[in-house]
């Protein structure tokens, strides 16, 4: 059985909601970012980390593409096209939404007070609005891939849910009407606990 060491308050969510998906039993060790048990875990302190028997693997992103190719579910087969189609959505979503809105947050409440410059925000929430344009054109069917849901389905909600909650600008009715619809998974409920 995995254990994920966090909490669906933060990335962690994303692994949560995918074993959710691939129908994998799981355990929690609750833990908040860059404490002393998330420490143990991922030294950078940062959350998500994934127990598999004796590893322990990182990053939401490489635990999810670890279990839907180990499963065999929620991703494109590796080594084909359309993986390589998926992998480039789920890089351009890394790159223009959660790295924007993880400098967000940073500048925020993660980095010491004298480090912080609020001002960035203005330029990030541009940067997020401008991106919003460009993830609806992706959209292809119901889901970013198509007519099957997949890893980059699981990081786009979870950005725009981040996005909304940190004010940044609202996406068009494809974009909310997809977050709707991924929000409403029996899976995401499960993981949300």
């Amino acid at each position: 059985m995995y254990q994920v060491v966090g909490s669906a308050k933060n990335r962690s969510l994303r692994v949560l909601w995918m074993l959710e998906e691939i129908g994998q039993p799981y355990t929690v060790i609750a833990a908040d970012p860059r404490s002393e048990t998330a420490i143990t875990f991922s030294p950078s302190g940062k959350l998500p980390a994934l127990i598999d028997g004796e590893a322990t693997i990182t990053d939401s992103t490489a635990i999810m593409t670890y279990l839907a190719d180990k499963h065999g579910a929620f991703t494109a087969p590796a080594g084909t096209l359309a993986r390589a189609q998926q992998d480039s959505v789920t890089q351009f979503l890394l790159d223009e939404f959660d790295a924007v809105l993880w400098t967000a947050a940073r500048h925020s409440f993660v980095l010491p007070q004298e480090m912080r410059l609020p001002a960035i925000k203005t330029s990030l929430k541009w940067e997020y609005a401008r991106s919003l344009m460009r993830l609806s054109a992706r959209l292809n069917g119901p889901f970013l891939m198509g007519d099957m849901p997949s890893i980059p389905d699981i990081i786009a909600a979870h950005c725009l849910n981040w996005g909304h909650n940190a004010g940044f600008a609202a996406p068009d009715a494809a974009l909310t009407d997809f977050a709707a619809r991924m929000r409403d998974r029996p899976a995401y409920l499960r993981a949300m606990g």
